[in-house]
């Protein structure tokens, strides 16, 4: 968990069958709500493939870019580095280690984005425990990992590209590869994690 952080930039080096089973095979290590597990894998390799799936993002790395300038207000320097960095690469990102991960999970209350009750993104919150799953196994094997959530219509057209089956939305576009020697890291926030803990007092 120490070693975990975000690449954004990767080598050439490609990474084995046997390691990206490895990886993918830690999802399936996460607890789930529903004791099922139902997550598929869509698997891409090699640049050429992987621009074509990705090609929705295009058009709005710019709107999204504008939109985080709008919306900060924290002042944090560390925060904006972070942004500086990742903006420009949302594709770049995703193609450099020429293997993109689609995690897809079942989603039984639809739709995704208009949920009655909190209990509805169940299957949402399940497969981002899968992810985290997967994103450790990565740092174990000596491995960077980096996500794109999808913004605008992006996850439409993706599903479309992919012929996902009805009843399945994917959480994020992940990457894992090989960091470059000279891959930026942003610099890491320090928690006080006592300052984090609250504990209740008996209500009286």
């Amino acid at each position: 968990m120490e070693k975990r952080r975000t690449y954004r930039d990767f080598s050439d080096r490609e990474v084995s069958d046997e390691i990206l089973k490895r990886v993918i095979g830690a999802a399936f290590k996460a607890p789930t709500n529903d004791h099922l597990r139902q997550f598929e894998f869509v698997v891409v390799r090699g640049r050429e493939n992987i621009a074509k799936i990705i090609a929705p993002l295009a058009k709005n790395v710019a709107a999204f870019k504008e939109l985080v300038a709008e919306v900060d207000e924290s002042g944090d320097k560390d925060k904006m580095a972070m942004f500086a960095d990742a903006l420009p690469k949302q594709q770049k990102m995703l193609m450099e280690s020429g293997l993109l991960i689609i995690p897809f999970f079942r989603q039984l209350t639809c739709p995704l984005l208009k949920p009655t009750e909190q209990s509805s993104l169940n299957y949402f919150a399940s497969a981002w425990c899968a992810v985290e799953n997967m994103l450790l196994a990565a740092t174990a094997e000596g491995l960077g990992a980096v996500f794109h959530i999808p913004v605008a219509d992006e996850a439409k057209q993706i599903k479309e590209l992919v012929h996902a089956p009805e009843g399945y939305e994917f959480a994020c576009l992940l990457t894992i590869g090989y960091p470059a020697e000279s891959a930026f890291l942003p610099k890491q926030k320090a928690i006080n994690v006592e300052e984090r803990i609250h504990e209740l007092q008996m209500l009286h």
